[in-house]
């Protein structure tokens, strides 16, 4: 299941990104990449490219055959395991499994959080992100990147009261009332964005339910588009998945497979200012729809609503505010609940 084996290691928090002064004791670390394809590409024009200035030409024939939508996977096994299965953490739209290691103001993300408390966690680059790589296009990949401005997460992820919200200088953004997010920090959040293509969902897919495969049973961590990719691989793998935690999700599941998490417990997470955002009141509302079905269906869910919970001000990033560890122990008691923490 591993590639990579350090038996024994104490490593400082430093190297995991965190800064608490007690080290980290693993028993294991490493990485490896899932799932992808073969792909023959033909009648592209070779060329002469000089890869270093200064250099002699090369010649480069693009016709051949490619590996491609594979998945990047990183692992770290705590020497006292305290969470009963692995916890996968799956990233949302346009990022990477960045989103869950150092907060871009310099905390322990929440993959430190967990292995603190005793998870074997999983953190991953899905298909087309980040160490995974990328394909051609329109050759492979069937359309063209979505790139977004500096500006677009400020808003779109709930961190600026409105439109013309953002600024350069910290001291001028104008913040929802309240903002938990830690605007200091929000040009090392931006630095994280990759492209993402809308076109690349089968591959995405595909990867996670081979990394299930092969590491599970297993609870599942998502955020926001790996929503849709976190129920779906529970539908196709329930004997796999003992639970599902879905933060802030933006992506549904199969609307034919509901019944198949009826034996799944399902956490629903939310920040704050969804009811005056433009599109998470209907986002919600269609996830806590389908959730009712699987209740139905005889399964269950819990949904977490932190300003009820007494935590206000949670953007879209709410593992990057500034109250991320109070989120994350949330998490931690509900799955201590589930009988999935010792």
């Amino acid at each position: 299941m591993k590639t990579t084996a350090i038996r024994g290691v104490l490593l400082a928090a430093a190297l995991l990104g965190g800064c608490a002064s007690a080290p980290y004791a693993l028993k294991d670390m490493g990485s490896f990449h899932i799932g992808g394809r073969e792909v023959e590409i033909s009648g592209r024009p070779v060329k002469m490219v000089t890869f270093t200035p200064g250099g002699v030409p090369a010649k480069v024939d693009p016709n051949g055959t490619y590996q491609v939508e594979q998945m990047y996977v990183q692992y770290f096994i705590p020497q006292r395991e305290r969470g009963s299965l692995p916890l996968l953490m799956w990233h949302g739209g346009g990022l990477t499994g960045v989103t869950y290691e150092t907060t871009p103001d310099g905390r322990p993300g929440w993959l430190n959080y967990f292995l603190r408390r005793g998870w074997s966690v999983y953190n991953s680059d899905a298909v087309e992100r980040g160490r995974a790589g990328w394909a051609m296009y329109p050759d492979i990949f069937k359309s063209d990147p979505i790139f977004l401005t500096t500006a677009d997460p400020f808003v779109r992820f709930r961190i600026g009261d409105g439109a013309g919200s953002y600024n350069r200088d910290p001291a001028r953004m104008r913040l929802l009332p309240g903002s938990q997010f830690p605007v200091e920090g929000y040009a090392n959040f931006t630095r994280q964005v990759v492209p993402r293509w809308t076109t690349t969902d089968d591959a995405i897919l595909a990867a996670y339910t081979q990394l299930v495969d092969k590491v599970c049973p297993c609870v599942i961590l998502v955020h926001s588009q790996a929503g849709q990719f976190g129920q779906k691989v529970a539908q196709a793998r329930p004997d796999k998945v003992k639970a599902l935690v879905l933060v802030e999700p933006a992506g549904l599941g199969d609307p034919k497979q509901l019944a198949n998490l009826r034996n799944t417990p399902i956490l629903a997470v939310y920040g704050d200012y969804i009811e005056t955002d433009s599109r998470w009141p209907a986002i919600r509302a269609n996830q806590i729809k389908q959730l009712e079905v699987v209740r139905a269906a005889g399964g269950r869910f819990d949904v977490l609503d932190l300003p009820k919970a007494g935590q206000r001000g949670n953007s879209h990033m709410l593992m990057m505010d500034r109250n991320s560890d109070v989120v994350a122990g949330m998490i931690n008691d509900w799955l201590e609940r589930q009988g999935l923490y010792r």
